[in-house]
């Protein structure tokens, strides 16, 4: 579990140019994943070996400048409920303004560690306008300027100073798997859990999670043992009434990170929308389990062929991760609920499960002898070994005298060839070329 950092201010202060700046440090090191821009508001960043996910709120306003004001507070609002620590983003070059003040009076009320940034400070002349801030009633203010990099140092010194000290995660004999269901508001969660567990609540244990609100019950149904995930969306209507992208998110964000595999649902009469993507994407770039239930289905008008080509827009919407489980089921008549948790139970061992070496080679470099990687500048790509790595999540490794030239759709073709000896259904895969 990482600590939960977010940015808040009002427009155009710079605080995309300093989310980028946070996350650019891992994301240089990360293969540039496809789907990275889809969820560009949220990513993780390290500073001194500490690491925490960082969430920009401002990427998510849309509207006019009269709905800024409200649609900004509501974020700020959230922004302190859940995260562990706040940036509160100004721009020197405007001081301060109405909005700020607004901000700062929110922030105020708050007992989790504030830093305010002062951006756009790049010469010594706005160093002594920054004095200005001192007004917010924010105590310290730290110069920084986005763009170039300068004082956010000192900046993310403090941040890490400041971050609660999260209790070690302890490893456990066999732990039991741990379930998430995720979904936009209104997609039927609620009523999915009510049914999965039964209104006599079939609770053994409950184990406080370490965030104020991801509690996890164990829960023993169908004789399949597992803990559930039960998340601030799912719990607590809160103040949120808005349809946006922005609360899903960041809801899920916790969810997410604490499960092995996500219960991604989604509302039938609705469709697959950007919200559910987003999610998806979410689940797919932490390395969890995934499994797309379509709730609501009783609601739907079927003919023979409603279910297929329902699944296939689903699938197009998923490419190129398309092998993910996709179930119809209907929490209030209880259709089909057996099934969906008896897949996510198989996604789950999907996760875990580990290939010999030796059958792994067997299969994958007669295959490889078959179909080599494309030559590139005359030179041949020759791949002699290839091995899964120990690594929680799927990873596999082949190696080759030219790495630098087995591209992307090769990997991809790997990665199919993989899934269709072994099932790999709803788990993320990854594949490294390195050198031999």
């Amino acid at each position: 579990m990482n600590n939960i950092v977010a940015i808040v201010g009002r427009p155009n202060v710079g605080k995309s140019t300093f989310f980028n700046r946070l996350i650019k440090r891992r994301e240089a090191i990360v293969d540039s994943v496809s789907g990275v821009t889809r969820d560009r508001n949220y990513g993780k960043s390290e500073w001194n070996g500490k690491e925490f996910s960082v969430i920009d709120t401002g990427g998510y306003i849309k509207g006019s400048d009269d709905i800024f004001e409200g649609e900004i507070r509501r974020q700020v609002e959230l922004a302190i409920d859940e995260a562990d620590a706040i940036i509160f983003v100004v721009d020197v070059e405007e001081g301060i303004t109405p909005m700020d003040a607004e901000v700062a009076k929110l922030l105020r009320k708050v007992t989790k560690p504030i830093l305010l940034a002062v951006n756009k400070v790049d010469n010594a002349m706005r160093e002594k306008d920054a004095v200005e801030f001192y007004n917010l009633g924010l105590g310290e203010y730290f110069t920084i300027a986005s763009i170039s990099g300068s004082g956010t140092g000192e900046l993310l010194d403090e941040l890490v100073r400041v971050l609660p000290e999260l209790p070690e995660a302890t490893e456990e004999e066999n732990p039991l798997p741990r379930f998430c269901v995720v979904g936009r508001p209104n997609a039927g969660k609620s009523s999915f859990i009510n049914a999965l567990i039964g209104e006599d609540r079939f609770v053994v244990t409950d184990i406080a999670g370490t965030t104020r609100d991801s509690i996890d019950t164990t829960y023993n149904r169908f004789g399949f043992e597992f803990n559930l995930v039960d998340t601030a969306g799912i719990r607590r209507k809160a103040k949120v009434k808005e349809d946006l992208e922005f609360y899903s998110v960041m809801r899920s964000v916790r969810a997410i990170e604490h499960s092995d595999v996500c219960i991604l649902l989604i509302d039938a009469t609705r469709g697959f929308e950007g919200q559910d993507q987003s999610i998806f994407w979410l689940a797919e770039k932490n390395r969890k389990g995934v499994i797309i239930l379509v709730n609501k289905w009783d609601l739907i008008e079927k003919d023979t062929m409603s279910t297929r080509d329902y699944e296939a827009k689903i699938r197009r919407e998923l490419e190129p991760f398309t092998d993910v489980p996709i179930l119809f089921v209907s929490a209030l008549t209880k259709q089909r609920l057996l099934k969906a948790l008896e897949e996510t139970v198989k996604v789950f061992e999907n996760r875990k499960q580990r290939i010999p070496t030796s059958k792994f080679n067997d299969y994958m470099l007669k295959l490889i002898e078959a179909y080599p990687p494309p030559a590139l500048k005359g030179k041949y790509v020759k791949i002699k070994y290839c091995m899964q790595l120990p690594t929680p999540t799927p990873q596999f490794v082949f190696f080759a005298n030219l790495p630098q030239y087995v591209k992307e759709p090769y990997k991809r073709f790997l990665e199919n060839k993989i899934r269709e000896n072994w099932d790999f259904s709803g788990v993320p895969i990854d594949i490294y070329i390195r050198e031999k």
